[in-house]
């Protein structure tokens, strides 16, 4: 039972790797999600002529590198590729059952400030959930929820809320 309880994550994250390796290049949008396109911290695709290990092991790095997961309005479902995101943070936790992860909720200045706490808190435990059903032990997860209370950016306008509807995973 544990060789299989051991391979999950594996597979995961093997699976993770062969998808990044085949995502288009890109810089992402103004509001900082880069929509599942992978990217090295640079903004580089982290083409080259490294060798298919090497690609691998970077876009495994840059998704690890990648430690915020945004919304759309009024929404605490994650699209495609912030669930490729957070598959990648579920192989590292399951790799590294030593390693704890806090899960920052956060929301738009929009609605009541009770409102906006329970939608980070909402958005967090959506992200937990995928966390747990991909290999992280529920002992290594905490949430919170700051609501509209520590935004990403202060200015108003689409751009600026876009990038506070979010979940920031914190080691």
């Amino acid at each position: 039972m544990k060789f299989w309880k051991l391979l999950i994550p594996v597979f995961t994250l093997a699976l993770v790797v062969g998808c990044a390796s085949t995502e288009g290049t890109g810089t992402g949008d103004a509001d900082g999600d880069n929509n599942g396109v992978i990217t090295s911290p640079d903004g580089s695709s982290g083409g080259g002529s490294a060798t298919a290990i090497d690609s691998d092991r970077e876009s495994v790095e840059a998704l690890m590198n990648t430690t915020t997961i945004y919304f759309a309005f009024d929404s605490a479902e994650l699209d495609s590729g912030s669930v490729k995101l957070a598959k990648a943070h579920a192989a590292y936790l399951a790799a590294n059952p030593k390693a704890k992860a806090r899960l920052e909720g956060h929301a738009d200045e929009r609605g009541s400030r009770e409102y906006n706490i329970g939608l980070g808190e909402r958005r967090a435990a959506s992200v937990r959930s995928v966390l747990l059903v991909n290999g992280a032990a529920a002992s290594q997860l905490t949430t919170i929820s700051f609501g509209e209370e520590r935004p990403a950016d202060s200015g108003t306008g689409e751009s600026a809320w876009a990038k506070n509807r979010r979940v920031e995973i914190s080691y």
